[in-house]
């Protein structure tokens, strides 16, 4: 039986009516048209479908959409400044080319964007430690530690994350 779940997503609040078993991935791209977030594995070890929960990076295949009743999403889509200029993080992955086929972007930079939430001023091995259960088919990893680390740097000179 279908249900009414409400949170905040990207800002605004939001009511679906679904199945209350129902992955947060599969509301977020089928019921709300989301698509930035991606599925890649379906059993929450290749970070591609990440999201931020109350500023938790979180798995959303592997969390049920009537455990964010009342939370906080963000998404790729609500990263972005309220200027309409891209996140800083954003920003520096276009800079340092740290993504390829792009389809491991938003679950990396969601993830980051956790990270920098906890640790604003990580090291290089915080940042791979942070990072290492997010996969990247196509070994930019090397660039996507370079553009958080030039990203950590810039949100501390000028931006409040």
């Amino acid at each position: 039986m279908k249900q009414t779940i409400k949170f905040k997503l990207n800002g605004d609040n939001v009511a679906v009516e679904v199945f209350r078993d129902e992955p947060l991935l599969t509301v977020i791209r089928t019921y709300l048209d989301k698509t930035g977030t991606k599925y890649g594995c379906g059993i929450g070890e290749c970070g591609a479908c990440t999201v931020l929960i109350n500023k938790e990076a979180t798995r959303s295949c592997m969390i049920l959409i009537e455990d964010v009743a009342d939370k906080e999403i963000i998404t790729i889509e609500g990263l972005q400044l309220k200027n309409g200029e891209l996140h800083p993080i954003q920003k520096a992955f276009v800079e340092l080319d740290a993504l390829q086929c792009g389809f491991c972007t938003p679950g990396m930079i969601l993830n980051a964007y956790g990270l920098l939430l906890k640790n604003p001023t990580p090291t290089r091995e915080e940042v791979l430690i942070g990072m290492e259960e997010n996969l990247c088919r196509c070994g930019s990893y090397n660039r996507i530690i370079d553009a958080i680390l030039n990203a950590a740097k810039e949100l501390n000179e000028k931006v409040k994350i």
